[in-house]
């Protein structure tokens, strides 16, 4: 699974990150935040969240709004 990270200018296109990326991050680490691109399906990121809860891991989903424009959002994976 291929999610899109989070836009650094609005621009350019969003840069993409494998899941095998994702959960070695999060070994190394043990806990991380991930900012995902609003462009990614729902269906996917609550896969992501049902990925790493299979693991014994927690992880937060919730939508991050950025301005007053409906698509003026990103999404926030927390996962500990």
């Amino acid at each position: 699974m291929e999610l899109k990270l989070a836009r650094k200018e609005l621009g350019i296109k969003p840069k993409t990150i494998k899941l095998e990326k994702i959960e070695e991050i999060v070994q190394k680490e043990n806990q991380k935040i991930f900012y995902f691109d609003k462009d990614n399906s729902h269906k996917d990121l609550v896969s992501l969240v049902e990925y790493f809860e299979e693991k014994d891991l927690s992880v937060y989903l919730r939508e991050v709004r950025y301005g007053l424009g409906d698509d003026d959002y990103m999404y926030e994976i927390h996962i500990l």
